[in-house]
């Protein structure tokens, strides 16, 4: 075969640091635009992008040529960077150290999508960190606890 192809969908999940609930509603569109631009940078189109104070929720395309962890390590430090900017109560932003990223099938796309577009209303029933053990215990990822959050 002379040709390479791939469309690999990615659920992609991380926190500010120590869940501060720091992402106001002034500055949460002006990020998910600048992620948005980010990810498109590195080949990977952004679906969709939605966040709550203390977390962001990021659907993507994977590009067929870069890896993961490069791609959300520079999402990361890229918009934390941006953030940084927005004025003097972003001074001390930071993303936390980890993230969990899940692979999306074609057919569950709208699915995840419908779950990222309603995360206020559904943090209204469950917390992060219980949403976050779900989608890990949902996905068969083991964890520790102990490293779970910083």
């Amino acid at each position: 075969m002379p040709q390479s192809l791939a469309k690999m969908h990615v659920h992609l999940v991380f926190s500010t640091k120590n869940r501060n609930p720091v992402l106001h509603d002034g500055v949460r569109e002006d990020l998910h635009r600048y992620m948005a631009s980010v990810l498109q940078s590195q080949h990977s189109p952004a679906m969709l992008i939605n966040s709550v104070e203390d977390h962001a929720h990021v659907l993507f395309e994977l590009g067929r040529t870069v890896a993961l962890a490069d791609v959300v390590e520079e999402v990361k430090k890229s918009s934390s960077k941006w953030i940084k900017t927005q004025g003097p109560e972003f001074e001390w932003f930071y993303w936390q150290n980890g993230y969990g990223a899940f692979a999306v099938s074609f057919t569950d796309i709208e699915r995840v999508r419908t779950y990222i577009a309603y995360q206020r209303e559904h943090h209204k029933k469950q917390p992060f960190p219980d949403e976050y053990r779900t989608l890990l215990d949902q996905h068969g990822v083991r964890y520790d606890e102990r490293y779970l959050w910083d």
